[in-house]
C-alpha cells in the first residue's frame, strides 16, 4: 500500500547523505514537505534538486546539530511557518572511533554524546509541542544493533544509541496517550559513509544500499502507523519488543 504524505511537514537531520537524504527523498515523493538538515551545504542542495526532479519541495535548513541554540531556533520556525510538525526523522549522528573504552579521548567521547544524544534530546524538547499539533505526529529515532550488542571497542557509539533508544522508549510511554507515535529504529548495516569509518576492510557492495532502509521507513511515517515505543529492525522489516534482562 502506497504512503501519502501530501500536506504533511517532515524534519529530517542528517539529510546531505545516506539513510538520511534517501529518507527525505522518500518522504517527499510521497508528498510531505521536507524540512531537510545538515552541515554539508552542497548535500542539501544535491538533495534539493532531486526532491525538485521528483516534483516534491523541500527546505533547507544548513547546521551544525550540536549547535544547541539553533535547534531551539528550528522548532520555533516552523511553528511560526507551518504551526505544526507531522514526521521527525532524527537520522543525524556521528561514530567517533573504534576503540578501546578506556583509550578513547574525551574529546571524541564528548563529542559523541553530544551529538548523537544531547542534541537528539534538545531535539525532542524543541519539537515536540509541535507533533502534538499533528493528527497523527511520528517520530523516528535512529538507532543501531550495537545499543543492545555488547561489541568491543564500540564503546562510545553504543553508549550513544542505547541512550537514544531509551529516550525514544521514554518518550514513547509519555506520549502513549497521544496521536504521538514515538520508534526507535535499527537500520543494520549500510553502506554508508559511518559504516566505511567504521568497517574499512568491508566490501560495500554486500550491504543493503541506504536507499533500500528508506523505503522501509517510510511507511512507518504515515498516518496509518500505529505501533510506539518500539524497536524496527530494518533488515527484518518488522518491530521487536523489547524485554529485562534475564
Amino acid at each position: 500500500m502506497m504512503t501519502d504524505l501530501k500536506g504533511r511537514i517532515a524534519l529530517v537531520t542528517g539529510a546531505s547523505r545516506g539513510i538520511g537524504y534517501f529518507t527525505a527523498l522518500e518522504l517527499a515523493k510521497a508528498g510531505a514537505h521536507v524540512i531537510a538538515c545538515a552541515r554539508t551545504v552542497g548535500g542539501l542542495e544535491e538533495l534539493d534538486d532531486a526532491i525538485q526532479a521528483s516534483g516534491g519541495s523541500a527546505t533547507l535548513v544548513p547546521f551544525d546539530i550540536t549547535d544547541m541554540a539553533a535547534i531551539d531556533k528550528l522548532g520555533a520556525s516552523i511553528f511560526e511557518r507551518w504551526g505544526k510538525l507531522d514526521i521527525l526523522v532524527a537520522n543525524a549522528g556521528i561514530l567517533g572511533v573504534i576503540s578501546p573504552v578506556g583509550h578513547i579521548e574525551a574529546k571524541v567521547f564528548d563529542k559523541v554524546m553530544l551529538t548523537n544524544v544531547t542534541a537528539t534530546w534538545r531535539l525532542i524538547r524543541s519539537v515536540e509541542p509541535l507533533l502534538l499539533r499533528s493528527d497523527a505526529g511520528r517520530a523516528l529515532l535512529l538507532s543501531s544493533g550495537v545499543a543492545t550488542d555488547a561489541r568491543a571497542f564500540w564503546g562510545a557509539y553504543a553508549a550513544s544509541k542505547a541512550a537514544v533508544e531509551m529516550l525514544g522508549r521514554t518518550w514513547a510511554a509519555e506520549t502513549k496517550q497521544s496521536k504521538l507515535r514515538v520508534i526507535n529504529v535499527n537500520p543494520g548495516a549500510t553502506r554508508t559513509a559511518m559504516r566505511a569509518q567504521a568497517m574499512p576492510g568491508e566490501d560495500p557492495a554486500d550491504l543493503p544500499h541506504p536507499s533500500e532502509v528508506a523505503q522501509k521507513l517510510l511507511p512507518l511515517c504515515g498516518p496509518e502507523m500505529t505501533e510506539t515505543g518500539r524497536l524496527f529492525v530494518a533488515r527484518q522489516n518488522k518491530f521487536v519488543d523489547y524485554r529485562l534482562p534475564e
